[in-house]
């Protein structure tokens, strides 16, 4: 697409992220098309690297992932726009042309996602106790239970599930489990 194009030159090509790094640190290019998803080093690792190793590339991500879980690790490690591969010629013309000045270019989606996220509520952190208590849940034991191992009643076990069902926008208990292991709170080996 861009090898045909005059104001253009296409200086290297990468199968996956370490490659990418080495290519990057070789020719130091002004604009990398980065996918997220490679064999070996992903793309956000390829993107931190270029930071560590002071390579000054703007990384405009193209791929087919636009999940909080991909867009929000690839903007955080260093990336100056985020676009899916859907995305039309003339939309990715101007933005590795706007990625190249230094603008931020996010596809319509991506801008959609991370607009929702921010004016979200902030998420208040569980406590310690509290995550002991869903830790336990988790573990399939009844509040009777989790009360006998943390030495408490079984009126604080429950005030403590009432907080966390509150803090992670829950109405019981399954479904508090499930948002903590989303969100990292729990490991399953944990």
């Amino acid at each position: 697409m861009f090898a045909g194009d005059p104001d253009f030159a296409v200086v290297g090509e990468a199968g996956d992220g370490a490659e990418a790094v080495a290519v990057v640190e070789a020719v130091r290019p002004d604009v990398v098309l980065m996918d997220l998803r490679m064999p070996g080093m992903d793309g956000v690792t390829a993107i931190g690297e270029f930071a560590r190793r002071g390579l000054t590339a703007r990384v405009l991500v193209l791929t087919t992932y636009d999940t909080d879980s991909d867009v929000l690790p690839a903007v955080q490690a260093g990336a100056t726009g985020y676009l899916l591969k859907d995305t039309p010629r003339d939309d990715l013309v101007r933005a590795v042309r706007s990625a190249a000045r230094g603008e931020s270019v996010l596809s319509p989606a991506v801008a959609g996602r991370l607009m929702g996220r921010l004016r979200a509520p902030a998420q208040e952190p569980l406590s310690p106790r509290e995550l002991e208590v869903l830790t336990l849940v988790a573990r399939g034991r009844s509040n009777r239970e989790a009360a006998a191992d943390l030495f408490i009643s079984e009126a604080t076990v429950k005030t403590h599930l009432l907080h966390a069902y509150g803090k992670l926008g829950v109405n019981d208990r399954a479904a508090a489990v499930a948002v903590a292991f989303e969100r990292g709170l729990l490991s399953p080996g944990g």
